[in-house]
């Protein structure tokens, strides 16, 4: 890696640019919620950082005491060096000098004890917050569009398909190989049925990177998403197609099953080929998104100029819209264009500037979308865009709706205050579902001064007769930011593997949700910023 990071080349494309538990009815208190206040802390004279030579013994949830099941579980040369009585585990110091298949027999003898319920090596954790891709810094599309916040709940589902209508994508690209669908794509410009990039054909593995890269592999750049990538390759190694390669790309892309179909590419008029294809696939679910074009006029190209397309300018990483990119009234949406950091053919990396990049920055912020809310359809997916979308200050015709913002994209529930069906089914199972109420209360104090913040979890067993609808609150300290995350399966949540969460949403937060009766929660209240107490407080009803 260069000291100044991946070189410049010039976007070829002039017009086109992936439990305990709470028992009892009534209010209770903190002895009844049992939280993880108490986890273990770091055992003096443990050096922080990777453990490598430790393994991880789980003690079952009956033995009266973790360490002393630990030491009487491992042979006497292995220390136990640590313990958590919370969640019951103890760890072991294993000779650093012992080979690799003693570490296995040693795994393996330990929990043939009755007390111990696993035993796994220590392995080393890392923050996901941001991606460890070596390119990563030299970024600032993901970190101006708020992918970081957004990656927190997700990276982008497999089952989420994002097909690039472009030169041909390199899908055997370090960067690439984890998202590309197992089709790989079409070739539409020759006879040879590869959709794989000739020479130094960039552009469709650069604007294929920007919308699906893997991120967080220790590659490259990252992604703004990690949906899966199909290569519809229908322009040649000029960058230029013709246009009945291109309407049979998106024709094929929507008859693949491609639920986003990134379009960085354009024409200077409007033509019946092309906007029936667009139609077509529109018909079929599919969110089109296209480049405004590089003219500097106020002028949309097609596709993005058709009605069932969402049309894309570019914007400098300081929000101000770029020089080169196109504006006028079809423009729906803005994103980062300048200057992007992605994958070219031949393994590399470089910058590339032009609404080419722009556009598939918001097919992946559509595929984060839909990833979170897999339930919406074509025209709800790309309403949550813009209404999730950041005015950034800018005229319509610069910007449309705003700027795309992954994080709101993502956090926000597209059904809010639409009154959907959804929606009023949950209000009715709250008010209407029965008269049986227990509530339950507690609170703590969290301090999220610290860069990862602190935590307390903890479990909550149904109590009503015929449970239907629960409502869980959080009410934090005015000067913080504390966030609420829930599992109905009893299992601990976290930030990223939840079933239910309130987040970004002032000193008050609530999740309500409908129940079957056989949940048995699991809650954690996260503080991300600030320092105080808090109040949690669940209400359940039942017939």
């Amino acid at each position: 890696m260069t000291q100044n990071g991946p070189p410049d080349r010039t976007a070829f494309d002039r017009t086109y640019d992936r439990r305990t538990i709470l028992t009892g009815a009534g209010s209770i208190t903190l002895g009844g919620l049992i939280g993880s206040s108490g986890v273990a802390r770091a055992t003096p004279g443990r050096e922080p950082g990777p453990k490598k030579e430790e393994i991880i013994v789980g003690i079952e949830s009956d033995a009266a005491d973790v360490a002393s099941e630990a030491r009487a579980a491992v042979p006497g040369d292995a220390e136990v060096v640590h313990t958590n009585e919370t969640i019951r585990y103890a760890v072991v110091s294993f000779p650093s000098e012992a080979p690799a298949h003693a570490r296995k027999q040693f795994i393996e003898a330990i929990t043939r004890s009755p007390a111990v319920e696993y035993a796994e090596p220590n392995v080393t954790v890392q923050s996901v917050l941001e991606p460890d891709d070596p390119y990563y810094d030299y970024q600032h599309a993901p970190q101006q569009i708020g992918c970081e916040r957004a990656w927190e709940t997700t990276r982008g589902s497999e089952d989420v398909i994002i097909s690039v209508v472009d030169q041909g994508v390199q899908y055997d690209h370090p960067a690439l190989e984890s998202v590309i669908d197992d089709r790989v794509g079409e070739d539409f410009t020759d006879d040879d049925g590869d959709p794989y990039p000739a020479g130094d054909e960039d552009h469709g593995t650069h604007v294929g990177g920007i919308a699906a890269g893997g991120t967080d592999d220790g590659t490259g750049h990252a992604g703004i998403s990690d949906c899966s990538l199909l290569s519809a390759r229908a322009l040649d190694e000029t960058g230029r197609g013709s246009l009945s390669d291109v309407v049979d790309a998106i024709q094929w892309s929507a008859d693949a099953g491609a639920d986003i179909v990134n379009l960085s590419l354009g024409v200077d008029g409007s033509y019946e080929s092309m906007r029936s294809a667009c139609q077509y696939a529109a018909d079929r679910g599919v969110l089109l998104v296209a480049a405004a074009g590089n003219a500097g006029t106020d002028r949309v190209f097609s596709p993005a100029s058709e009605d069932t397309v969402v049309a894309v300018s570019a914007l400098e990483s300081d929000d101000s819209i770029a020089s080169f990119s196109n504006t006028g009234p079809e423009v729906e949406l803005a994103a980062p264009g300048s200057r992007l950091v992605s994958c070219v053919t031949g393994d590399g990396y470089a910058r590339m500037s032009g609404t080419s990049m722009a556009s598939p920055v918001v097919a992946g912020v559509a595929g984060l979308a839909l990833s979170a809310h897999p339930d919406l359809a074509r025209s709800d997916l790309r309403q949550h865009l813009r209404e999730t979308a950041v005015d950034v200050g800018l005229g319509e015709t610069e910007q449309g709706y705003g700027r795309v913002d992954a994080a709101a994209a993502v956090e926000t529930d597209p059904y809010g205050d639409g009154g959907t069906d959804s929606e009023e089914s949950e209000e009715d199972a709250t008010n209407q579902c029965g008269d049986e109420t227990t509530t339950a209360s507690t609170g703590g104090t969290l301090d999220g001064s610290g860069w990862w913040g602190e935590s307390d979890r903890y479990g909550y067993a149904l109590q009503t007769t015929e449970p239907c609808s629960i409502t869980i609150s959080l009410e934090g300290p005015s000067a913080g930011d504390f966030d609420l995350y829930v599992t109905t399966d009893g299992r601990s949540p976290t930030r990223w593997d939840h079933d239910e969460s309130s987040t970004e949403s002032g000193t008050t937060e609530s999740v309500t949700f409908s129940l079957e009766g056989d949940e048995d929660l699991g809650l954690q209240v996260h503080a991300k910023s600030g320092r105080g107490e808090y109040a949690l407080r669940l209400e359940e009803r039942g017939r």
